[in-house]
């Protein structure tokens, strides 16, 4: 496989950490953002002394201007981004009832204007030069709903959205544009909800266990390769049988 030029938005996270090191082992240049520089070049090493060379750029991925200028960044360290991944999140849970305009509009912005943000200063290069991949990381979530996640929902709903009319606007271009949508995964973050409720979620899983971030980075890299270039518009559940819709 050509080496290739990939950007991971939230790849410090756990899955955006997995995503990363995954595209790095299949021989691509590999950057992500960050927005405190302190833990970023903390993990940055952390990676490094494992073998793994991940560049970084300075960016808020829910600001344009902030986005191009990250996107501009990682050009001018590793060349033209042909691969990206939308992975950056936040939640500001409530039910809707007690919800805050601030709440609403911090996970849209963060999770959905994003993914406009960062790709449209990406995709005419791409058209350019005739190759790209695109993968939004959406959520379980934003197939079935849940309570207490109406802006995470519809933002995560809105990625697939977004997916399927560039997938059409691109496909001549020889650019693919999909989604992976993640159950319930073993991140710090899940880890860190009380046992009790974890084993009520693991309950509702067919496998009976929470997913791994390496094995969303699976789903992630299948739609990478020249071998994916007939998938296009496509959402990928990985979530062990919770959710199966068509």
């Amino acid at each position: 496989m050509q080496s290739r030029v990939a950007l991971v938005t939230g790849g410090t996270g756990g899955i955006g950490t997995s995503i990363v090191k995954r595209l790095a082992a299949m021989g691509h240049k590999v950057a992500t953002n960050y927005r405190n520089e302190e833990k970023a070049r903390a993990w940055q090493q952390g990676l490094k002394a494992a073998g793994v060379d991940i560049a970084l750029a300075p960016g808020d991925v829910g600001t344009p201007e902030a986005a191009e200028a990250m996107v501009r960044e990682v050009e001018r360290q590793l060349g033209p981004v042909d691969i990206l991944v939308n992975n950056a999140g936040i939640t500001r849970d409530t039910t809707f009832h007690k919800m805050t305009p601030q709440q609403w509009n911090e996970v849209i912005n963060t999770n959905l204007n994003s993914v406009f943000n960062v790709t449209r200063p990406v995709i005419e290069g791409m058209r350019e030069r005739k190759w790209g991949r695109i993968v939004q990381i959406s959520s379980i979530n934003g197939q079935k709903g849940q309570y207490g996640q109406a802006n995470y929902a519809a933002a995560k709903a809105g990625m697939h959205g977004f997916t399927i009319s560039l997938a059409q606007e691109n496909a001549r271009f020889g650019i693919t544009v999909n989604t992976v949508s993640p159950g319930y995964i073993g991140t710090d973050m899940v880890m860190a909800v009380p046992e009790e409720v974890r084993n009520k979620i693991v309950a509702q899983i067919p496998t009976g266990r929470l997913g791994s971030p390496d094995e969303i980075a699976y789903a992630v890299a299948f739609f990478v390769p020249d071998e994916a270039a007939w998938i296009t518009g496509a959402n990928l559940s990985a979530n062990g049988g919770q959710y199966m819709g068509w």
